[in-house]
């Protein structure tokens, strides 16, 4: 038994089996939320939490101070199309500069193929805003997925984790990663609070983000190294 367990291991590296498991479980979530956003009558959860986000008894009065309200709006600035079409456009750009033709086209790929996904998800379920509560930005486009939430996890995980080939050390790595991670969570906690989404909105577009990036992830790794064995796919 430990002999097979042994083999599988060696064949198959546990952040492969990793980022397949992560894979496998946003495209069943995103299926499962699906769902809850078919239905003509929002889900207890979803009331409960934009709620959550509101005084007692007011919907149009946020938490915090006006102080706090425009940190939030400043943090989901980090999730909109202008923002992260600049990052990539600035990350595209520098692997130009240096001669890593391969490496820009997979940014390239990899995020232009997530907004092109982010975008034809919307069409699929044609979900309206929430009006529970007050919104604190204005949006037209559809609510079913977050795009803020999808296109930040997309971005940010994508260019983490290509970020962490070139980097030393485990410890670094991992900093990288979470910070990845943590600016998309911030994201989308960030449209909740401004009741321009519904959660399961928001869990949508993290399921599907996350999917996508740790697919670009798995193809970065099985993409050719460099000369010296470093991380590099040109």
């Amino acid at each position: 038994m430990r002999k097979t367990l042994s083999t599988f291991y060696d064949r198959v590296e546990f952040p492969v089996l990793l980022a397949g498991i992560i894979v496998a479980g946003g495209l069943w979530g995103f299926v499962e939320l699906m769902e809850v956003a078919r239905d003509a009558a929002p889900h207890s959860f979803d009331t409960q939490i934009l709620l959550a986000f509101r005084e007692a008894g007011d919907p149009s009065n946020p938490i915090g101070s006006p102080r706090f309200e425009g940190a939030v709006r400043d943090i989901t600035a980090l999730g909109s199309a202008v923002v992260l079409t600049l990052i990539t456009a600035a990350t595209i750009i520098y692997f130009l500069l240096i001669r890593r033709w391969t490496t820009a086209l997979f940014v390239l790929a990899a995020v232009g193929g997530g907004q092109i996904l982010s975008a034809l998800l919307k069409f699929g379920i044609d979900r309206p805003r929430p009006d529970l509560v007050s919104k604190l930005a204005v949006e037209t486009s559809l609510s079913f997925p977050s795009g803020h939430a999808m296109l930040s996890a997309v971005t940010y995980l994508t260019l983490g984790t290509l970020a962490a080939r070139f980097l030393p050390g485990h410890v670094t790595k991992i900093y990288v990663f979470v910070l990845a991670v943590l600016l998309t969570l911030m994201v989308g906690v960030s449209r909740l609070y401004l009741g321009v989404h519904w959660p399961s909105d928001v869990l949508a577009g993290w399921c599907a983000g996350f999917a996508w990036a740790m697919l670009c992830w798995l193809a970065a790794r099985f993409m050719p190294r460099g000369k010296n064995g470093e991380g590099e796919l040109s």
